[in-house]
C-alpha cells in the first residue's frame, strides 16, 4: 500500500521561519507567511535542448578552429604553427560530434 502525500501526520518546514508544519496549511502558524506550494514538475527527462544547444556550440567551435588554423584568416595568423593533424582529422572529428550531439537532442526532443 502506498503512503499518500497527505496523510494528517505529514509535516513540511517552512521555507521561512524553519518550524514544521502540516502539509495541508497554505500559512505557516509561526510566522504567519504565505508557504508556496511543492509543486512536481511535469517532465523529469532531458528534453534535448541542453544537448541540441551544445552540440551547436561544438559545432562552431570546431569551424572557427578549421577556418584559423587552416590559414584562412591571413591578417590573425596564430601565434604558434599548427599542426596539419588538426585541419585534417581533428576539427572534422569535433564538428560530426557536434554534429551527433545536435541529432541526438532533436531526437529526444521530438521523442518528448
Amino acid at each position: 500500500m502506498a503512503a499518500t502525500a497527505n496523510q494528517p501526520g505529514d509535516k513540511r518546514r517552512c521555507v521561512y521561519c524553519g518550524k514544521a508544519i502540516a502539509v495541508h496549511l497554505t500559512q505557516c502558524p509561526y510566522c504567519r507567511e504565505m508557504v508556496p506550494e511543492r509543486r512536481a514538475s511535469r517532465r523529469s527527462g532531458s528534453n534535448g535542448r541542453q544537448q541540441i544547444r551544445r552540440g551547436l556550440l561544438y559545432m562552431l567551435l570546431a569551424a572557427v578552429i578549421y577556418y584559423f588554423a587552416a590559414g584562412y584568416a591571413a591578417p590573425l595568423k596564430p601565434p604558434v604553427q599548427v599542426v596539419p593533424f588538426v585541419t585534417s582529422y581533428l576539427s572534422p572529428l569535433l564538428f560530426l560530434g557536434g554534429l551527433g550531439l545536435t541529432l541526438y537532442g532533436l531526437f529526444l526532443r521530438v521523442r518528448s
